[in-house]
């Protein structure tokens, strides 16, 4: 710090060192409250009211880093609030629903004057204090509107700030870095590129013609109040994933999270790699704990979504009405947003039953594996001295197949609990309920899919009619095989004897010696996108027939964004898409035969969601005191 800032903080430190604490603080600490947690508690809660905080503090009563002393990081944001902000956000969700989520949507509409530093929780005030002096400073030379104009590249697109008005917008970001940094006594840097507000960043290259035309129905010249709002969030979390509980989930046992629907959950994608799978160990926002839960029980929140708004500072400008023409803009917006996307709402209203003959295309992941259930050493569970199956639990399934070789080959080759083919029964019978065509049954070799799609068919009552096309190109990426070789698995003959429809007759597009152990991502996302297209062309396109394919949580997003025309994800986006992907999730497809395109849509069938149900001792509780 400068030896001028220096002397200003400390004649500034002086003059407040007698100050008393503030009204809030005081009454956390009549409470009964230590001093640094309540003044944790404030800035966490943007220091609004007593009740959030005290709600705040009863929260993280187990939260093992509440005595840390952790400061929040803090950002000055230039926001547009009125007509402009309404239309931003129908961009915001227009261009979500047709290209998908991209970097920009973790944040709301928003221009950078300072971008994210530390402040400790006993000087967060200084801040607000400087925002109210340096806005009253520059409201009277801060323009009615500020000049945007709309710039596009290959992966952004957003609105440039005109020089003149951003140099005011430079100098005010000066202002307040300076200032606030004398003042808390914390280093703040402003921004002093090119000022953008960010409509896109990071989209897929064939979605730019799309964005741009979405962004093109936005008036830059709309009304708008513009707001400096300073924001906090938690630093620990900076880099990780956001997550929103959609259900209420009671722990089942002592290492796992208590949430609530809405709760907010931080996840460290680098920490997943040896949790098992279904699951997710993340940290609450509510409450601070940390635990597993299960992943199905969540979707992907914006990153924005945990941070706290603390205080703003609103700009005076000339009086702004609605007027007829402005009405008529925003109505012109929305009918050409409307337009733009009329094709893709179609999709989003599908009716199985009311589509035009086309062929579909379901991908299902398989039903619950009895590893799952019971961990990787379920075989010892259900092996007696000598070596014969004893079913332990009621979920392990009643037999084993015959095998020619050794029973452990089962520890690679998994197969389905009772509750998996109970699934997976339940999803063929919904299949049936809908009136669902399936001509054509594909499967990867993995004994768990050949299961689940056997016991589909049985529940469309095609068992007999429809065989299973054992398709070693199917099965999974084999880097994620525990054991570093590939399973192997039951043979034809051992199948068929087992009483599974297999087509004997059939031959893979894809043989099983080609498949190799550990492949690299990129091998892995050719062999799936070559295996798609072979099984389209031979499957016949006459009338309206679906073709079943069985796989694993890995296929929904392998085998149809090649078939739609989408590039393969990252490497570490796909693992973590992946892993949101429950039992028996399906993905499905149609073609458009006259684009001679296909289009993902709503599959023909309802979600199947389930709690957990744990073993059970009735010595314990019952009989013990």
């Amino acid at each position: 710090m400068a030896v001028a800032e220096a002397q200003l903080y400390a004649k500034v430190s002086n003059k407040h060192r007698s100050k008393s604490p503030s009204g809030l603080l005081e009454s956390l600490l009549t409470k009964g409250f230590p001093a640094h947690t309540a003044q944790k508690a404030l800035a966490a809660t943007g220091q609004k009211t007593i009740e959030d905080a005290t709600k705040w503090l009863h929260s993280h009563c187990n939260d093992p880093s509440l005595d840390d002393p952790i400061p929040q990081e803090y950002a000055l944001y230039l926001c547009p609030t009125g007509c402009l902000h309404n239309h931003l956000e129908e961009f915001w969700k227009e261009s979500k629903r047709q290209c998908g989520k991209n970097r920009a949507h973790e944040v709301f509409p928003h221009i950078t004057l300072c971008d994210f530093f530390t402040c400790e929780d006993q000087k967060v005030e200084f801040l607000y204090d400087t925002l109210k002096r340096v806005g009253d400073s520059f409201s009277p030379c801060f323009p009615p509107s500020i000049s945007l104009s709309l710039h596009a590249s290959t992966s952004y697109l957003g609105f440039f700030i005109d020089d003149s008005h951003g140099s005011i917008l430079k100098e005010f970001a000066l202002a307040f870095s300076s200032e606030a940094s004398a003042l808390a006594d914390c280093h703040v840097k402003p921004y002093l590129k090119q000022f953008h507000l960010t409509l896109a960043h990071k989209f897929y290259p064939h979605h730019q013609k799309t964005l741009e035309q979405l962004a093109k129905c936005i008036n830059p010249k709309e009304t708008c109040q513009w707001v400096a709002a300073l924001y906090s969030r938690d630093m620990r979390f900076v880099h990780y994933q956001t997550l929103r509980a959609l259900f209420q989930y009671k722990p089942q046992n002592i290492d796992e999270l208590m949430i609530k629907a809405g709760d907010l959950i931080y996840v460290d994608p680098t920490q997943q790699s040896n949790v098992s799978e279904g699951w997710v160990i993340g940290t609450s926002h509510r409450t601070g704990c940390r635990g597993f839960l299960p992943e199905n029980y969540t979707e992907r929140a914006n990153e924005s979504d945990t941070w706290v708004k603390h205080r703003e500072y609103v700009f005076a400008t000339a009086s702004r009405f609605l007027t007829q023409t402005e009405n008529e803009s925003n109505v012109k917006l929305h009918r050409e947003v409307q337009n733009a996307s009329t094709s893709r709402s179609a999709t989003d209203v599908f009716s199985f039953q009311n589509t035009s003959l086309r062929r579909g295309v379901l991908v299902i992941c398989h039903g619950e594996r009895i590893d799952q259930v019971f961990g990787k050493s379920w075989l010892q569970q259900c092996l007696t001295a000598d070596g014969k199956y004893c079913r332990p639990d009621l979920n392990f399934p009643s037999t084993l197949p015959k095998r020619k070789d050794s029973v452990k080959q089962f520890e690679c080759d998994p197969p389905l609990s009772c509750c998996g083919i109970f699934q997976s029964r339940l999803i063929g019978e919904a299949l049936l309920d809908q009136e669902v065509t399936v001509s054509n049954v594909y499967s990867s070799p993995a004994l768990r899919c050949i299961q689940t799609a056997q016991h589909v068919l049985q529940g469309l009552r095609l068992d007999d009619k429809v065989k299973i096309r054992v398709e070693p190109g199917l099965f999974e990426w084999t880097k994620w095989e525990a054991s570093k070789v590939i399973p192997d698995f039951m043979t034809m003959r051992e199948l068929a004897e087992a009483s599974y429809k297999i087509d004997t007759s059939y031959r893979g597009s894809f043989p099983l010696s080609s498949l190799v152990p550990s492949e690299s991502y990129e091998e892995y996302v050719s062999r799936s996108s070559v295996v798609i297209k072979q099984i389209i062309t031979a499957c016949s396109s006459n009338g309206k027939c679906v073709i079943l394919i069985v796989g694993h949580g890995s296929s929904l997003a392998s085998f149809t964004r090649p078939l739609i025309g989408l590039p393969a994800r990252d490497s570490s986006d796909f693992a973590q898409v992946v892993r949101k992907v429950p039992s028996l999730g399906m993905c499905f497809c149609e073609e458009i035969k006259e684009e001679n395109k296909w289009q993902m849509v709503n599959p023909p069938v309802k979600t199947l969601t389930h709690g957990a149900n744990a073993a059970f001792n009735w010595r314990n509780g019952i009989m013990e005191d």
